[in-house]
């Protein structure tokens, strides 16, 4: 069966989903750079850099967090496949009132890593809120100015071996 670039590559011709054979693929060095923001109050982002949270080191958890995430990426994505990760990065840059997060993952292989780095970035912000969320939280419970936004693919590269 041949494919034009309209085919769905993750279902059958019957509509059933299907993991995507790379088997032919040649490997190739790949990276991808993901990244996303969490916006918290003032005093949240002040405890953070005078390392005065409770819970610990919020940025070296989130950090872990991330490389966490990439490695098991293929494990919560469904038709994700297990690639080898040689490489990641995690870049946090504090602003009032935002953390940003940018997380480079590298692998050689026959598929990318978008995902992987989607995955960091996502987990490692998810990490920073549930370190802070005590301070997050109005007198309601509820947390009115913690947001985690603007979740994106910066950059994908491919080059050959």
């Amino acid at each position: 069966m041949s494919k034009d670039e309209n085919d769905l590559t993750h279902t059958t011709a019957e509509g059933d989903a299907q993991m995507v054979d790379v088997g032919d693929k040649p490997n190739t060095a790949r990276r991808a750079v993901a990244a996303g923001t969490i916006h918290l109050q003032p005093s949240t982002i002040d405890a953070i850099r005078a390392d005065d949270v409770g819970k610990g080191n919020v940025l070296a958890t989130a950090r872990v967090g991330a490389i966490q995430a990439v490695k098991h990426t293929w494990e919560t994505i469904p038709m994700c496949h297990q690639i080898p990760i040689t490489n990641v990065e995690t870049d946090f840059e504090m602003a009032q009132p935002t953390i940003t997060l940018e997380v480079a993952v590298e692998t050689t292989g026959k598929t990318g890593c978008e995902m992987e780095a989607l995955q960091g970035t996502t987990t490692g912000l998810n990490v920073i809120w549930d370190m802070v969320k005590a301070a997050e939280k109005d007198a309601d419970g509820q947390y009115p100015d913690t947001r985690i936004e603007d979740i994106r693919v910066v950059s994908k590269e491919k080059r050959p071996l």
